[in-house]
């Protein structure tokens, strides 16, 4: 075996990187010579500072970064939580920890938590899955919803624990966060969300006097976006849960996984996964604008499984995230077809790239960010299967260097499904199915590009 830096490696490998065989040699030769530049980052392994009051957060699927460097983040909850998580409010009562963090929580930029608030209220479809989140220019948080119901029989939800007396941002009513189904339109091979335990009684009564929730009827499944206050009060929503819409549908989605705010316009776009487009609505009427699929064509059928060597597919397999840059260029990710695909505001079709196409399970391309330079030259891309975050160069597409790994110390992920940028470069990471955490990595200027072995 030789080593090279912190990578063992045969010695057959060792061989045909020493040749220059295949793009990883080319791209790692590259940043070894200084021909690219690429970001630097190093985790910040106290990041965020703990929650106290015995919150455990569940699978995150909502990180964002707001106009004055706060992030927001959103989480499945409960419903998410392993039984040996959740102990307090499993009936009959199990243990002293955990109760589930509320779903929406911001923190500044040092991982102080400032505020929190999520759950079922009046006038609204708290999601089973909040799966993406976006904060406007006014500062409204933005919740996509992308749970489907759930299967028959699954048990009651657990209860958050009473926030801390004095703490900002209690869920209205004293409401429970809610848990989620699973995550968005995922390819096959997924496994099923993890059972939820029956709700304690309200105020963390003793075992004794804990009843078991009555089983009822699963909830409907996801299809609504939702607009909150800073603070938490409802203002709008965007379809209804229950009622999926179809590729035309002008008042309905289906599991929609990501928004995304133009405030300039006063539009909001949404990754309108199982209707396999990007659907744009005003953002303070909700009104049907515009929709567009794949290569700004009209959406339709899914397409076949994914063959990494068939030519691109016509239609989105499942987009996933929206995120609009400084230039007005619009990048959707669509996961399963592991590319991104750049169109402009009204929907035409300007380029796309594959990243990691060989990649099956659940795809590569999850959620981008854009670095936080004046042109926005670099792209984030979370790759959830491969466990890493690749940074392309926004120009042409090209992968020059990529950070993380898979594992569970800091600084590595476990089914890394969302990224973002503050306005200093740092970057935040979230992390889904038994991940359940977020991550922020100090960035640290650029230097020469160099590719970790993936």
């Amino acid at each position: 075996m030789k080593r090279t830096g912190t990578f063992y490696i045969s010695g057959t490998l060792a061989a045909l990187l020493l040749a220059g065989a295949g793009q990883l040699a080319l791209e790692r030769t590259a940043g070894a010579q200084g021909a690219q530049q690429a970001p630097k980052f190093e985790v910040d392994r106290l990041w965020p500072k703990p929650l106290g009051n015995h919150w455990i957060p569940g699978s995150f699927n909502g990180v964002t970064v707001d106009s004055t460097d706060h992030i927001w983040v959103s989480h499945r909850g409960v419903d998410s939580l392993q039984a040996n998580e959740k102990g307090p409010t499993l009936t009959p009562w199990a243990s002293e920890c955990c109760f589930s963090a509320p779903q929406v929580m911001e923190f500044d930029a040092a991982g102080t938590l400032l505020n929190h608030w999520g759950g079922p209220g009046a006038g609204y479809d708290w999601p089973q899955n909040p799966s993406g989140i976006a904060v406007d220019g006014k500062g409204n948080v933005w919740i996509a919803a992308a749970g489907v119901t759930p299967p028959a029989g699954r048990g009651g939800r657990g209860a958050a624990a009473p926030p801390a007396a004095g703490r900002a941002g209690a869920p209205a009513g004293g409401a429970a966060p809610a848990g989620g189904g699973a995550a968005a339109n995922g390819r096959a091979g997924r496994g099923a969300p993890a059972a939820g335990g029956a709700a304690p009684a309200a105020g963390g009564a003793p075992p004794a006097a804990r009843g078991a929730a009555p089983a009822g009827p699963p909830p409907p499944g996801d299809a609504q976006v939702l607009k909150f206050s800073k603070t938490g009060q409802f203002v709008m929503q965007i379809g209804k849960a229950g009622q999926m819409g179809t590729p035309d549908s002008t008042t309905s989605l289906n599991r929609p996984a990501a928004v995304a705010i133009d405030d300039a316009a006063n539009e909001v776009y949404v990754a309108d996964t199982g209707d396999r487009r990007i659907a744009v609505f005003d953002a303070n009427t909700g009104a049907f604008k515009r929709a567009w699929g794949a290569y700004g064509e009209k959406p339709g059928d899914a397409p076949a499984a994914y063959d990494p060597g068939a030519p691109p597919a016509r239609q989105f397999r499942d987009p996933t995230c929206v995120k609009i840059a400084k230039d007005g260029m619009v990048y959707v990710c669509d996961r399963g077809n592991d590319r991104i695909q750049v169109f402009d505001k009204t929907g035409k079709f300007v380029k796309e790239m594959q990243v990691r196409k060989e990649t099956t399970g659940e795809g590569s391309v999850w959620d981008v960010a854009f670095s936080a330079d004046a042109q926005q030259r670099f792209l984030y891309v979370a790759d959830g299967q491969n466990k890493t975050v690749w940074i392309l160069n926004r120009d042409s597409l090209m992968t020059v260097a990529n950070f993380g790994e898979g594992g569970r110390y800091p600084g590595m992920f476990y089914g890394l499904s969302r990224v973002a940028v503050d306005s200093k470069g740092n970057v935040y990471t979230g992390e889904t199915y038994e991940g359940k955490r977020v991550q922020k990595f100090n960035y640290k200027g650029l230097g020469p590009a160099q590719m970790m072995l993936h």
